[in-house]
């Protein structure tokens, strides 16, 4: 196959003529061809590194704003109650003692958003502190009820969240060491 037009007439090569291939230009020693770009141009030029600076907003960005959420509900929360022991027969009673889900809400919305944005060994120590948190405290809560039965005071549901929070803490600091501590026996 050649790169130029075939003469009038000839459907065949002749016998004696070369060969070409599609690549024969390329080949050639009187046409100037030009390699590929190269894939890799090298490194950038030095440049003085600027030191990592980061700020604490950025750094605890969620952590300040949960905060900021769960100081909005201890004060929405304080409020509500002190209107409603206030008015204990007053009809909009009920919507008062609804308001501090708002700033429930943001503070699980800003919880959710900080779980997402954590890497992929953070996320799994989170499940597994989880799931330890949620077992441990329904092991506790069932087995307390039947101490219930025998005559122990009766314990509150108010209880359980903060012992699932606790139980979660435990679990994170644990699962944290164990990861920490298989690093280093593998180095």
């Amino acid at each position: 196959m050649s790169t130029q037009p075939a003469p009038p007439g000839a459907d065949e090569p002749a016998a004696d003529a070369p060969l070409e291939t599609p690549f024969a230009d390329a080949a050639s020693p009187f046409k100037r061809t030009e390699g590929p770009m190269p894939v890799f141009a090298g490194p950038p030029p030095r440049s003085p590194l600027r030191p990592a600076v980061m700020s604490t907003w950025i750094t605890y960005r969620s952590q300040i704003n949960f905060g900021l959420a769960m100081l909005a509900y201890l004060m929405v929360l304080v409020g509500a109650i002190t209107l409603v022991q206030a008015n204990p027969t007053a009809s909009w009673r009920y919507y008062v003692a609804a308001l501090p889900a708002a700033p429930a809400v943001v503070g699980l919305v800003i919880f959710v958003r900080g779980l997402t944005r954590l890497d992929d060994i953070q996320v799994r120590i989170q499940l597994l502190a989880f799931g330890v948190a949620v077992g441990a405290t329904a092991l506790i809560t069932f087995g307390y009820s039947f101490f219930e039965g025998v005559g122990l005071p009766h314990l509150p549901p108010v209880y359980v969240l903060p012992l699932m929070v606790v139980f979660w803490g435990i679990g994170t600091a644990f699962f944290t060491w164990r990861y920490v501590w298989r690093f280093r026996r593998r180095r």
